[in-house]
Formats: C-alpha cells, structure tokens, sequence
C-alpha cells in the first residue's frame, strides 16, 4: 500500500510526482533540470581550459599577462560557476519562474522579423569583405532597426552611418583591431 500526497494543486498546476512517489529517474532529472545547465557550463570550462593549454605562444609573448592568461581566467570561471550551480541545485535550489517580462506566451513568434534580423546579419557577412566595415555596418544597423520596427526612412540610414564609421574608428584606431575598409579605405 502506498501512500500518495494529498496536497492541493499549486498555481502550476498539479504536483509533478517525485521519485519517491514513483516517478523515477526521469521525474528526478526533470525537477532538477539546471544540472543541464550545470553540465554544458562545465564542459564550456573544460573546452575553454584545454584550448588554452594548446595555444601556441611565441616565446617573445611570454610574461605575467600573456595570451592564455584570459582563456585561463574565463575556463576558470566557467568551471566554478558551474560546479556552484550543480551544488545548489542538488541542495533543492531552484530557477525563478519567468515573472517580470510582459510576454504572451500564447501568441505565435514573429518569424518574418527573425527571418529579416537573419537576412541582415547574414547579408553583412556576406559584404563586409568586398564593401568593407563601413558600408556593410551601416546596412546591418539599418537593416536591424527596419527589422526591428522602425520606419524613419531619412533618419535610420544616417544614425546607421553615423554608428557605423564611429564602430570602425573606435576598432580600427583606438583598439588597433583592424576591419576591412573596403572601397573607403582611402577616404577614411
């Protein structure tokens, strides 16, 4: 004879059956289901640690603060972060219920603006070698904001090009991370 719970039901819903009550392993890994995230955090870690202890240094790189030393740092992070999630979740830690999002969860996605965002972002791959930086950041940040909502024809292409040649001077010019000018590499 087994004794069930005679609990009322929450605002969920009814009560998920326990492994206690019956359910099993399966029951027992749904309700924890953040050990999954615990996992992918931790092999994120292990692939971050080991790409870092198979870079190759040049020995003029060599020093206190080096290339690996941020890789180190991140697989570190990663390792730790998700050991303390695994420990608070198996200690009966829970994820907060999504509460603070005014999201309808009913209605259908909006694809034709996850497919126009896709199209932006692949179009500006696609250009920023033969058009370069300038050009194809401005495409993909008026592209983004169409996408987005937004119809200012006269004002979205100059904010655009505006944020764009500011992106590449900051890279280009204070960051030293050369991007492609393409056909204004001598203008600019």
């Amino acid at each position: 004879m087994t004794t069930e719970s005679t609990e009322p039901a929450g605002p969920a819903g009814p009560a998920e059956p326990t492994a206690a009550s019956g359910g099993g392993a399966r029951a027992w890994l749904r309700e924890r289901s953040e050990l999954g995230v615990s996992l992918l955090l931790f092999a994120l870690g292990v692939l971050v640690l080991t790409d870092a202890l198979t870079m190759d240094v040049d020995i003029a790189q060599r020093g206190p603060i080096g290339p690996r030393t941020v890789p180190f740092v991140v697989g570190a992070g990663l390792l730790l972060v998700g050991a303390l999630l695994a420990v608070d979740v198996l200690r009966g830690g829970r994820g907060e219920a999504e509460g603070g999002e005014d999201v309808d969860l009913d209605e259908p996605a909006d694809w034709r603006t996850v497919l126009l965002l896709t199209g932006v972002f692949l179009g500006a791959a696609v250009l920023i070698g033969p058009l370069g930086f300038p050009i194809a950041g401005a495409l993909l940040f008026w592209g983004a904001a169409y996408a987005l909502g937004s119809r200012h024809h006269g004002r979205d292409p100059l904010i655009a090009a505006g944020l764009s040649l500011f992106t590449y001077f900051v890279f280009d010019n204070l960051l030293g991370v050369p991007l492609p000018g393409g056909p204004l590499m001598g203008v600019l």
